[in-house]
C-alpha cells in the first residue's frame, strides 16, 4: 500500500504499521519535515524556558494512537538483537525505561516518516556494528578531550581484563 515494507523496522509489525497508517495516512505532505511530524505526534522534547532558564522538561501531552503505537514498538526493542535494540538498551541504562521508550519512539517515527515520504529502505546493520560504532565514537571523544588537556592516550597491552 505504501510502496515500502514498514515491517523491516524492528519493533514495527503488521498490526502496528496499520495502526500508525490509520492515524497518519500515507500522504506525508501535511508535515514539512520529519521534525514537524514527530512534534505533531508529541514525541519530541518540550522545554519551557523563561529568561534562559529551563522551568519544565518533558514531552507535550498529545493523545495520538500513532504515538502510542510507536511507544509500544519501542518497548518491543528490549530483546531485539538489532542496532535499534542495542541503542534502546544503552539509553535505558542511562535514562531509565520511560525516557528510553519515548526516545526510541521518536527515532522510529523519524524512520517511518523517511520510509513513507521518500520510499527509502531500512537496513539493519546489527547490534555488533552499532556497538563498534559507539566504541569508536567514545574513543574519538576521549582522544579529543585528552588533546585539550595536553595529554596523550595510549592503549594498554593485552592484560587480564
Amino acid at each position: 500500500m505504501t510502496g515500502t515494507d514498514l515491517t523491516q523496522i524492528d519493533g514495527i509489525n503488521v498490526v502496528t504499521a496499520q495502526a500508525i497508517l490509520a492515524d497518519t495516512g500515507t500522504d506525508m505532505s501535511a508535515w514539512r519535515t520529519e521534525k514537524h511530524f514527530v512534534s505533531w505526534l508529541g514525541l519530541c522534547p518540550d522545554h519551557r524556558i523563561s529568561g534562559g532558564k529551563v522551568l519544565q522538561r518533558g514531552t507535550r501531552k498529545v493523545i495520538s494512537r500513532a504515538a502510542t503505537a510507536f511507544r509500544l514498538a519501542a518497548s518491543a526493542l528490549r530483546r531485539s538483537q538489532s542496532a535499534l535494540g542495542a541503542k534502546y538498551r544503552r539509553l535505558q541504562s542511562r535514562l531509565g525505561a520511560p525516557k528510553a521508550i519515548t526516545a526510541m519512539a521518536h527515532h522510529l517515527a523519524r524512520l517511518f516518516y523517511r520510509m513513507i515520504k521518500y520510499g527509502s529502505k531500512y537496513v539493519d546493520h546489527g547490534a555488533a556494528a552499532y556497538e563498534a560504532k559507539f566504541k569508536e565514537q567514545q574513543l574519538r571523544w576521549l582522544s579529543r578531550k585528552a588533546a585539550e588537556l595536553h595529554l596523550c592516550l595510549a592503549p594498554l597491552p593485552n592484560s587480564a581484563f
